[in-house]
């Protein structure tokens, strides 16, 4: 089975004899999981190392519904991993009783740097990011919860930062 990463999204698709050939209810599902060249998009984001592995680090259909807008997460933690100062970002929801939920970035810091909120979100500007896209919270993380394979458990993000909500509230856009 072969294995890529196509690293201008994050994305990984897959091609092999054990790969998934399809759904029972049609092409109009097979296109949308197939590329033309045969390879299965896993749904997956992935980075590759500097040892030229491959690490899943979360999912593509990831949203935060915020006022009843769809935050897409995927676009959005790509943005801020462009930041020269992030190593590594997943961006979640929290339950807020406002808003439906709130984002709140998790970060890993690159070596030796700090980051704050305000300075993340003059970055997102600059990125001409839409302010209703911008995350409410930072968190700062030395390392995220993952699978063995990998993938950050966000889940378990918002158990951590559930904890901490007394310690760290919400910064209005």
């Amino acid at each position: 089975m072969a294995t890529r990463a196509v690293l201008d999204h994050h994305r990984t698709a897959t091609r092999g004899a054990r790969s998934f050939v399809g759904y029972v209810q049609g092409r109009h599902f097979r296109q949308e999981c197939f590329t033309a060249g045969g390879w299965l998009n896993t749904g997956d984001r992935a980075r590759r190392d500097a040892d030229g592995y491959i690490r899943i680090t979360g999912r593509s259909k990831d949203i935060i519904i915020r006022t009843g807008e769809n935050v897409p997460v995927k676009e959005i933690e790509d943005v801020l991993l462009r930041h020269p100062k992030v190593s590594n970002v997943a961006l979640v929801g929290m339950p807020d009783s406002r808003l439906g939920e709130f984002g709140c970035a998790c970060v890993v810091l690159e070596p030796g740097e700090t980051l704050a909120l305000g300075e993340l979100r003059t970055f997102l500007l600059e990125q001409q990011v839409t302010r209703q896209f911008w995350p409410e919270r930072l968190e700062i993380m030395d390392e995220f919860p993952t699978t063995p394979s990998g993938k950050v458990q966000k889940f378990r993000l918002r158990e951590i930062l559930a904890a901490n909500q007394s310690a760290q509230q919400p910064v209005a856009v």
